[in-house]
């Protein structure tokens, strides 16, 4: 049985590129793992600056001094990530996706493995902070162009027609890795209290390495793209890709990055900020945060492959202003919500916000932005595009978020409209985008 990894547009004549269905499943398999990883890799680290890090490598600071340096760390990571974006994204375009998938695992898991060996402040004084903040840099350069790689080589091995469903697979990924984080986390958590700051936060970190070793296992079995196998046989795979990239597509780049803006920044939003806004402001108990991701990671396995299946049927287009609309419409709800320090209304307005909303429009992304770029430089475009929108997004926003409240004096109404605003970016974006459902992704 073979399945058509390429579509025809009306205008172009083009034959078969034909996989078998144990290639597809393997693909997908080995992107699954990736985005494991990857949000296995950032979920720990995330929850780990919310819970505890403040107190092990910046000490001695006040509330919102301490949060300002942990999310000032965390940023650190998303701006390695444009550069591991170029980096690995002209690696997959001029040599292959494969070997690609196989060094961003490997980069990513190594370094959240030593976070897990590092010293503290009180151990090495500021060198603990630096160690903190380099690791994070090699692991946000090599997370540059995970998601990027994941979904593009699904995409090109993937039926035309279901291609949304099938690329929007790999991102469940992320919930198997946010899950296994918040699960490890709800464990090391219910350590003797002076057990979980010696060596407790370190257990989620050293356990990345079993990660790996089965990410690079899946990997090493795929085959390599049948569309880059294509363009590399006639000799259409470009020599410059970013240079064909900033001259070819910018247009398509710039609706790329408003498109992720909305997402990203609003994930890390309710993921990080209000984690540590939950526990540290509201003084809610700090399982309550961690049980409303759960929640909303397992709404998700729902939601995400759902919104993949929709915009095969609706359009991409249509299926992304839908879900950005919605993120920005629950932003001020979501908050008036966790103003109440209800454990139930806070797990609820969590569980929609980020397993509904935000969700939502990652898992149309699989598809739809593959589908924005050429196949000569569409590795470069993702990564390009994704990762430089994380910077202006999701990196900086728990920081922002934090000198915000600090601003507003505690007010949450700040909060809300920042995220109001990154979604409403990506809603008004939908109509500046093209509707790419079905189309042909070879050249």
């Amino acid at each position: 049985m073979t399945i058509q990894a390429a579509a025809s547009r009306p205008t172009r004549q083009v034959t078969e590129l034909a996989v078998t269905g144990k290639d597809l499943r393997r693909v997908i398999a080995a992107s699954t793992a990736g985005s494991a990883m990857e949000w296995y890799d950032f979920s720990i680290y995330g929850t780990a600056s919310a819970l505890i890090f403040s107190d092990l490598f910046f000490p001695g600071l006040d509330k919102a001094a301490g949060l300002l340096a942990i999310f000032g760390a965390y940023a650190a990571g998303f701006f390695a990530r444009p550069f591991g974006g170029l980096f690995f994204g002209w690696l997959g375009d001029k040599y292959g996706r494969k070997s690609v998938l196989v060094a961003t695992v490997l980069l990513m898991g190594g370094s959240t493995f030593c976070i897990g060996l590092l010293p503290t402040y009180h151990e090495v004084g500021v060198w603990a902070a630096v160690l903190l903040i380099a690791l994070r840099l090699l692991q946000g350069f090599g997370a540059g162009a995970e998601q990027a790689g994941a979904s593009l080589i699904v995409s090109e091995f993937a039926p035309p027609k279901r291609r949304g469903f099938y690329a929007a697979l790999p991102f469940a990924g992320c919930i198997i890795g946010i899950l296994l984080a918040n699960g490890i986390f709800t464990l090391v958590q219910r350590l003797p209290k002076d057990e979980f700051p010696s060596y407790g936060w370190r257990l989620p970190f050293l356990f990345s390495i079993v990660v790996i070793a089965t990410g690079i296992f899946i990997r090493l079995r795929v085959k390599e793209s049948p569309v880059f196998e294509e363009i590399k046989k006639t000799g259409h795979a470009s020599k410059r890709p970013v240079k064909d990239l900033l001259t070819q597509a910018r247009g398509t780049l710039l609706i790329a990055f408003c498109l992720r803006v909305g997402e990203n920044g609003s994930s890390y939003l309710y993921q990080i900020f209000a984690l540590s806004y939950l526990t540290k402001v509201l003084l809610v108990d700090k399982a309550v945060g961690t049980i409303g991701l759960t929640i909303a990671a397992a709404l998700a396995v729902i939601t995400i492959p759902l919104m993949g299946l929709l915009s095969d049927r609706f359009g991409r287009r249509l299926m992304y202003r839908l879900a950005a609309l919605f993120t920005c419409l629950w932003a001020f709800p979501a908050f008036w919500l966790f103003s109440t320090k209800d454990p139930v209304l806070i797990v609820l307005s969590m569980s929609i916000a980020i397993g509904v909303g935000v969700f939502g429009m990652y898992g149309i992304q699989g598809a739809y932005f593959p589908e924005l770029f050429n196949a000569r430089y569409r590795y470069t475009g993702i990564a390009v595009s994704k990762e430089f929108a994380a910077v202006a997004s999701g990196g900086i926003a728990p920081f922002i978020a934090t000198a915000l409240l600090a601003w507003a004096q505690g007010a949450y109404w700040p909060i809300a409209t920042y995220i109001a605003v990154l979604a409403g970016i990506s809603f008004v974006a939908t109509f500046f985008a093209p509707e790419t459902r079905g189309i042909s992704l070879r050249e």
